[in-house]
């Protein structure tokens, strides 16, 4: 289970996992918060409703190629999670973790990705939140029958974005060699028509740089030292 907080956010942060994953016939779930209105690149929109309605089906079309077995869109305002109950978003996650069983998650951690995000910090706040309490009998018990997810992953970074406040991102411990599902990462992305712009950024950095994604094992339900892999799905017990 991916979540993320804007489309967009599946293929540019986390396409490459998502697109490994199908290759393995893992089925995978994305989560959106925000249907992305508060963009600065706006397509041909006229509206924050159109732009939302425009993003919803763009987000639909990115999980397609990445393969994702489903994909989900809530209904909280873009660039005002920061303001949102960090409990109720958790406890909308817990719902999805427990229905759909994931033996891993992926998500933010809480430096709020390249961009420093808000949106992105509280995504991963819940989301924590919510690994650890979808298997705890005190938190939300009639949201179905309690799971204890295996691993929670949080997404790191080898390098910055030019001209941007640099974020603090967590040591990595796990890194995915994408070359091989690139191609659909970038048609993934491409996919969002309306920010074309920041595709015409993105790409280039992407391409100077190892074709990788990097992620920070956050928690297991194993006690274990740190360690690095090259496998999402090292030591996972399939249920």
């Amino acid at each position: 289970m991916c979540v993320v907080a804007h489309p967009d956010d599946e293929c540019v942060g986390f396409g490459g996992a998502l697109a490994l994953a199908n290759e393995r016939g893992a089925q995978t779930s994305v989560i959106c918060l925000t249907d992305g209105q508060a963009a600065t690149n706006r397509g041909d929109s006229s509206s924050a409703a159109e732009l939302g309605a425009m993003r919803r089906a763009e987000f639909a079309a990115s999980c397609k190629v990445l393969g994702t077995t489903e994909h989900e869109l809530l209904d909280y305002q873009d660039a005002q999670l920061e303001f949102a109950s960090v409990s109720e978003m958790a406890g909308k996650l817990v719902g999805h973790m427990r229905r759909f069983r994931p033996q891993i998650v992926i998500t933010f951690s809480g430096d709020g990705g390249m961009n420093t995000h808000p949106d992105h910090s509280m995504v991963s706040f819940a989301t924590t939140a919510a690994f650890h309490w979808a298997g705890s009998p005190k938190r939300f018990p009639a949201l179905g029958e309690l799971y204890r997810p295996q691993r929670l992953y949080y997404l790191s970074t080898q390098y910055f974005l030019p001209e941007r406040l640099a974020p603090l991102p967590p040591p990595w411990s796990l890194s995915l060699d994408i070359g091989g599902v690139f191609v659909r990462k970038l048609e993934a992305f491409r996919a969002h028509s309306s920010q074309a712009p920041l595709i015409k950024i993105v790409e280039p950095l992407w391409r100077s740089h190892p074709l990788q994604e990097v992620y920070t094992l956050a928690a297991a339900t194993e006690p274990q030292s740190a360690h690095t892999s090259t496998d999402l799905f090292e030591g996972i017990v399939v249920d």
